[in-house]
């Protein structure tokens, strides 16, 4: 090889390329090594959601002056009993009138015949990562393809949950807003995203890339993420207004390990202190951003809850600690439990995640039946995407086994998750003047919630009024 002479004035930049070419070398061997091997995770074999005959607008139009659905059983998400032979007239994107019977005539609208179908809100994910794509170290690393195809794949997860019926997802780390903006332009199909860009935590955190050696990552943040790590008081005020500059919509933090982080960083193990914790949430407050935090059990839930987060992410161990529940119920603290992700971590080839999944198993749904009976909004989410992104609606049959009755495991799709991601007033329930987001499913998910999870039963799904999703007709009633 012939190389160009180095001068003085050279020399800086030469080792910064020779340092990127390290780089890319070390990230093809780790990808050769670990290319199949989980490395603290669950499976990620899953297939995508399947490809079907739809009829999908190429970007996003506005909605038909009017349209009317007819005939169907509504499910409003607000806990009423269901609504037979309903009529909802949509117009301008809003819901415009509820009725029951052929009300009518409707000459030149655009008129649905949903007679046999159940008819709800648009179902929310209050915890997802759109953007993981296994559990893998290269994978987490992002050295397991190019951004480009990572973007894409992205992209494409993004439009098979909307197909799958969720109008609204709020993503808990990974998903940069450009893909919020890429929806709202119509240059690609989606939910309504609200993103946490990216997970703060302090060093050894679950958001401090780490390898199972204890050493830093050679890449420790995502270039197309702002770095997320932060100590003290101050550094965590500057990494919240950090992630608002990078677009975050809500604040996304972890007080604990997981089920599935690093050996030695469990469940039980703290992360930040409560005078950091308490900065953290009055400055995203202050900049008009909810706090969702990542904490199942210990010091660390305790801390998380004493500084007034908006949302505890997995819970797992509230039943350790008689006082967190009610303190919960009276400062209006959410639940979001994520069951569906343990059931992977159960199966994970990595053996402390397996004993940890295995562990809190019971703990986890005991917590859920206190904060249930307590008073504490329990809301869907998935924590999707090291597992491979199921149906997201395979947590309500697990929210159901848990204690919730099949109404309830509806709200926490629907009316009540609008409340926990601050979109209430908007978006949840069929009410006049709320957004026209609404799905029609084949079954009765008051007999069997499992139907909603069955992407073969969704059979059209509006979005702000715009028929964005309609089934084939082929499909099983």
């Amino acid at each position: 090889m012939i190389r160009a002479p180095v001068t003085a004035g050279h020399a800086a930049s030469s080792r910064v390329h020779l340092v990127d070419v390290e780089r890319h070398l070390l990230g093809v061997e780790l990808h050769r090594v670990y290319s199949g091997r989980e490395i603290g995770g669950a499976p990620d074999a899953l297939p995508p959601l399947p490809r079907r005959a739809t009829v999908l607008t190429s970007a996003p139009r506005r909605a038909s002056p009017m349209t009317v659905l007819r005939g169907a059983t509504l499910i409003d998400g607000t806990g009423a009993p269901p609504l037979r032979e309903a009529t909802i007239v949509v117009q301008d994107g809003r819901i415009e009138a509820i009725a029951t019977g052929a009300a009518g005539p409707w000459p030149s609208h655009d008129v649905i015949d949903a007679t046999g179908l159940t008819v709800l809100p648009g179902l929310i994910d209050c915890h997802d990562h759109l953007a993981f794509h296994g559990y893998e170290l290269a994978s987490r690393w992002g050295l397991s393809e190019p951004a480009s195809t990572r973007s894409l794949r992205t992209a494409r997860v993004i439009e098979q949950t909307l197909a799958a019926g969720y109008t609204t997802v709020r993503d808990a780390g990974g998903l940069d807003a450009g893909f919020r903006l890429a929806i709202e332009e119509g240059l690609i199909r989606g939910p309504r995203l609200l993103t946490a860009v990216a997970i703060i935590s302090p060093v050894g955190g679950i958001g401090d890339r780490v390898s199972p050696s204890g050493l830093e990552c050679m890449v420790p943040h995502d270039p197309a993420l702002p770095p997320s790590v932060a100590n003290g008081v101050d550094d965590v005020r500057r990494v919240v207004r950090t992630m608002v500059r990078a677009g975050a919509d809500v604040i996304k933090c972890a007080t604990t390990g997981g089920a599935s982080s690093r050996a030695g960083h469990g469940p039980h193990d703290p992360a930040f202190g409560l005078d950091e914790m308490r900065a953290l949430v009055g400055e995203a407050h202050a900049q008009g951003r909810k706090v969702m935090c990542h904490a199942l059990g210990g010091p660390g839930l305790r801390l998380a809850v004493a500084a007034g987060v908006d949302s505890i992410e997995h819970g797992c161990y509230l039943d350790e600690d008689p006082e967190l529940i009610p303190m919960m119920a009276e400062r209006g603290i959410v639940l979001t439990p994520t069951l569906l992700v343990y059931e992977y971590h159960g199966e994970s080839r990595a053996a402390h995640v397996r004993e940890r999944a295995r562990a809190l198993r019971e703990h986890h749904r005991e917590s859920i039946r206190r904060a249930l009976a307590a008073g504490v909004r329990v809301v869907a989410g998935t924590d999707a995407g090291g597992h491979g992104h199921p149906p997201n609606a395979r947590e309500l049959p697990l929210l159901v086994a848990a204690g919730l009755t099949p109404m309830q495991a509806i709200q926490a799709a629907t009316g009540w998750a609008a409340e926990a991601v601050g979109l209430g007033r908007e978006i949840g329930t069929v009410e006049k003047g709320k957004r026209a987001d609404l799905i029609a499913v084949a079954g009765d998910p008051l007999a069997d919630v499992a139907v909603l999870a069955d992407a073969r039963r969704i059979r059209l799904v509006l979005k702000d009024g715009v028929v964005c999703f309609r089934a084939s007709s082929g499909s099983p009633s």
